[in-house]
């Protein structure tokens, strides 16, 4: 627990500093490190052939978001299908099939990292290089900048309202697209992703280019002569997708694998960076928008949340009667330890990061539903950006149910929430069970389909597990499912993008709605959202939107497995 505690405190101690950087690299107001960065910013400007201050409505910067996505993710899918036939492909790895292919750039490219390969036999150097490290650090920048570009919509825009060359209507600036990915990509996430792979390198990560040794099996019962151990540059990947709120590993079992994560060192600084820029990401509110209330709420609200999930998940693995059972240790790392496999589960889920240090499918039962519970809420911290633009449907939702409880005018930050606005946030609530429930039902009903290793409880969990991971862009997964297949690279190609795009550009749709309202001054009738009391309303919200809808499901997987194992 001392190391739980130390974790968070550092997270914490790191979170507001960066949070107020990003907030200034966000505004992009001139800063000391312009000199330094303009020499890389300003050739990607002109290759983009783009003006990095000239504003976007929110169509524009929607489009660019969109046209940005598709360009990558088609280079991507086809260095995929053919990196056999390119350079740096020591462990001569096969072209990928295409629904595989589709798959796996579609989760790269909505910051999922949901892995149906194993990264070191499937997939190049060239291929891990690009493809996948490269999707790795640009797309949390684009989830970052689309919330960006929300707080400035629900604030009024960047500047005021300005004409539009036809129709005369009048559009909201939120920024220009193209400047908020670019900007933080160069000078906040290539920044740390350098300085994290330094240390893991130092920690024993490898950072190579050559194909990896080959060894004689001690056992020669094995039936191998041989074995080629699998090397690579893995510490800069390993820096990028912990960062980001990646979380797909260069190997198969991600960080449970020592050559992913060598040493108990290794281990806290992998977790650590997991939580650095989401908790950043709240900080920077304060500054950015110069409502620090605003921002305590933000971070007050996630942190309790958060500091819920990693207790549970702790008492669960190392403290609870079921952890005794000796079958919960199968799919563990005894140098790692119970205690700090449950923080990871957590901190994992709790941001969408979903890279794991042991096999989830073999965690607890209570674990795995605290896991499933924080990727169903999706803002306890949540993702680069993405944690925040859920956490703001959230209060959009709880400012409109308690201005009815109250009998007030639905408001926040003096603009009136009516019906097009709740319109939109209703999209969101229902999509989500809509998509997880009905696929769900329907692997389920075709055993053909499925392909779980486990019967009964545990194994509607491991179908929920997946398509909940794929739509809260989280990545994780219950290990031995058959996932591999036509049917769950297709439908989980779906999910990924079902569960990215609408939530990522209609809270922006809103917020731009919303700043073309008239601000009505407060009063003493206004609900105050900055207080201690709203933040459990909010709280509650999360728990009924999200929790209590898919009780039934949580009742008849992981809750069930549980009792079930107390019972033997």
């Amino acid at each position: 627990m001392i190391e739980f505690f130390l974790l968070l405190a550092l997270a914490l101690a790191l979170g507001w500093p960066l949070g107020r950087y990003l907030a200034a690299v966000m505004r992009g107001a001139p800063m000391r490190g312009d000199r330094a960065f303009g020499w890389i910013e300003r050739p990607l400007y002109r290759l983009l052939g783009v003006n990095p201050a000239q504003g976007m409505g929110w169509k524009t910067y929607a489009l660019a978001f969109l046209l940005s996505n598709l360009v990558l993710g088609l280079i991507t899918w086809v260095i995929f299908m053919v990196q056999a036939w390119l350079p740096l492909n020591p462990n001569d790895a096969p072209n990928m099939r295409w629904d595989l292919a589709l798959h796996t750039m579609v989760s790269f490219l909505t910051n999922t990292n949901q892995q149906h390969y194993s990264g070191q036999a499937q997939l190049s150097y060239l291929s891990q290089m690009t493809g996948i490290v490269g999707l790795q650090v640009v797309t949390p920048m684009m989830g970052l900048a689309l919330v960006v570009a929300t707080l400035r919509g629900l604030f009024g825009g960047r500047r005021p309202q300005r004409e539009l060359a036809a129709g005369g209507r009048t559009e909201i600036d939120l920024g220009n697209y193209w400047a908020d990915v670019i900007r933080p990509s160069v000078r906040v996430m290539l920044p740390l992703c350098l300085a994290w792979s330094l240390v893991l390198t130092w920690q024993g990560v490898p950072a190579t280019l050559d194909g990896g040794p080959v060894a004689t099996p001690i056992d020669a019962s094995a039936g191998m002569s041989e074995q080629k151990i699998p090397l690579g540059p893995v510490a800069p990947m390993v820096a990028a997708k912990q960062l980001g709120s990646n979380g797909g590993g260069w190997y198969g079992p991600n960080s449970a694998v020592p050559l992913e994560n060598p040493t108990p060192l290794s281990n806290f600084l992998e977790v650590l960076a997991i939580l650095v820029i989401p908790v950043a990401v709240a900080f920077m509110v304060g500054s950015f928008t110069g409502r620090r209330k605003f921002a305590a709420l933000v971070v007050g609200t996630m942190l309790s949340m958060y500091l819920v999930s990693a207790g549970v998940a702790v008492w669960a693995e190392a403290h609870s009667a079921a952890s005794h059972d000796i079958a919960l240790m199968e799919g563990k790392e005894v140098r790692i330890g119970a205690d700090a496999s449950g923080v990871w589960a957590a901190t994992t889920t709790a941001v969408n990061n979903g890279s794991v240090n042991m096999m989830l499918d073999s965690a607890a039962p209570l674990t795995g539903l605290v896991a499933l519970s924080n990727m169903l809420i999706n803002a306890v911290w949540g993702g680069v950006g993405c944690g925040l633009q859920q956490f703001i449907v959230y209060l959009l939702l709880s400012v409109f149910l308690a201005g009815l409880m109250t009998g007030r005018t639905p408001e926040l930050f003096g603009r009136k929430i009516e019906a097009p606005e709740v319109k939109l946030l209703a999209v969101l609530v229902l999509l989500q069970p809509l998509v997880l429930l009905g696929l769900t039902a329907i692997t389920l009903a075709f055993p053909s389909l499925t392909g779980n290793s486990n019967p009964s409880f545990h194994g509607i969990s491991q179908v929920f597990y997946e398509f909940t991971s794929a739509f809260a862009n989280n990545g994780s997964g219950f290990e031995g499912l058959g996932d591999a297949t036509y049917w769950w690279n297709l439908t989980c190609s779906v999910v990924l993008a079902l569960g990215r795009y609408p939530a990522l550009i209609l809270p922006m749709v809103i917020a731009a709605m919303l700043a073309r309202k008239r601000v009505a001054p407060e009063s003493p009738g206004t609900l105050q959202v900055e207080t201690p009391t709203f933040a459990l309303t909010l709280i509650a919200v999360v728990v009924i939107l999200t929790l209590l809808q898919f009780m039934p499901v949580l009742v008849l997987g992981p809750i069930a497995d549980h009792l079930a194992l107390q019972a033997l």
